[in-house]
């Protein structure tokens, strides 16, 4: 590939984005009772004009007890999917394929929002609830132990998954991510640091990956077939006895053989507080991307730190990926993809509003 290849067009079966560059599923915390309000429509409606081919929102919940924080986005009524259609259609009048990540917090729920210094919140004095998990293990000392899954409990979460995909397909999006990353609840059963069951749920790898794998069923039942899915995993847990990149590879394979799942957005961390991760420098988790996507030949997206033009246009010209999800330089700068364009010599100036003629002299 040529070092444009990150501003070629990419498709994942009916979807076709105008480039490689998507917007990762960024939380804002901002939501009032799960509701989306005008700061997502300015967030995202600015990433779309930007330039990016994809534009996810943030992770959005299945149910009110599955979010992070109570500023999360649910789509769980009539007026979340209401929102969630108007953020689709700005997010594609600016020329962007809408997607969205749909999430489960485990037993990382019930936070604080970031600035309020990301503590948990207590149940009963101050609106929040007791989280749940695989098992009875709490992210933190200082954390309440979540309440341990039953088989039925499980079923229920599953359902809500599949809810939450409906909602989403009807208010138009296009790309669904199954968010099984970071630490939250899906991660959770993956990882044999936070996953002590033996039931069906847990002890070997497979039976470990089971609830991702019953979510994925359950999702696929509402989502098209002619829709593309994704999945973000963490590859390393960079804690001992954790998940490492074999694991994954391992896991990759399975999900590939099933032929339901189009791209791994890959990421890292998040199982444990005390990781040790050996060097944090940009592009640190695209080898991960590289390495499931020789090994198993399914896409991948790349994550981490990804902040220069060249860097991004490398990941997608060497083939060590077939996306780059970028965060925080979005954030920073939401025009990003068009400065880029125009470094690797190829202006985007597709949006008429944006474009200026010469000046008479």
């Amino acid at each position: 590939m040529s070092q444009t290849a990150l501003l070629r067009p990419v498709e994942f079966r009916s979807v076709v984005a105008k480039n490689r560059i998507a917007v990762s599923p960024m939380c804002q915390y901002s939501a009032i009772e799960g509701l989306g309000q005008d700061w997502h429509l300015q967030n995202l409606g600015a990433k779309a004009a930007g330039g990016a081919g994809i534009v996810f929102t943030e992770a959005t919940h299945v149910s009110p007890n599955g979010r992070i924080t109570q500023g999360c986005l649910g789509q769980g009524d009539d007026a979340q999917e209401t929102f969630a259609a108007r953020l689709v259609a700005l997010i594609a009048s600016a020329g962007a394929v809408p997607g969205i990540q749909i999430a489960h917090a485990g037993r990382k729920a019930s936070s604080l929002r970031p600035w309020e210094g990301g503590g948990f919140v207590a149940p009963e004095s101050e609106g929040g609830w007791l989280p749940v998990a695989p098992s009875a293990k709490a992210f933190t000392p200082d954390r309440p132990v979540p309440n341990e899954l039953s088989v039925v409990e499980i079923d229920e979460i599953v359902t809500e998954f599949a809810r939450t995909a409906g909602r989403a397909r009807r208010a138009g999006y296009q790309i669904l991510e199954i968010h099984a990353a970071h630490g939250y609840l899906l991660h959770s059963f993956l990882s044999p640091v936070t996953n002590l069951r033996s039931d069906r749920y847990g002890g070997s790898a497979a039976r470990r990956a089971r609830a991702l794998m019953d979510v994925i069923d359950a999702v696929r039942a509402e989502w098209p077939l002619e829709l593309p899915l994704f999945v973000r995993l963490s590859c390393v847990d960079w804690v001992g006895g954790g998940l490492t990149i074999n694991d994954s590879v391992q896991l990759v394979t399975w999900l590939k053989a099933r032929n339901d799942v189009d791209l791994i957005d890959c990421s890292s961390g998040g199982i444990l507080p005390q990781q040790n991760v050996p060097s944090i420098h940009p592009g640190y988790q695209v080898p991960f991307a590289e390495a499931i996507r020789r090994e198993t030949g399914l896409a991948t997206g790349a994550v981490g730190m990804i902040r220069s033009a060249d860097l991004a246009a490398e990941v997608i010209a060497n083939g060590r990926a077939d996306l780059v999800l970028l965060g925080r330089i979005l954030l920073a700068d939401p025009g990003w993809p068009r400065r880029a364009a125009a470094q690797l010599g190829e202006p985007m100036l597709d949006l008429p509003q944006y474009q200026r003629a010469a000046p008479a002299i």
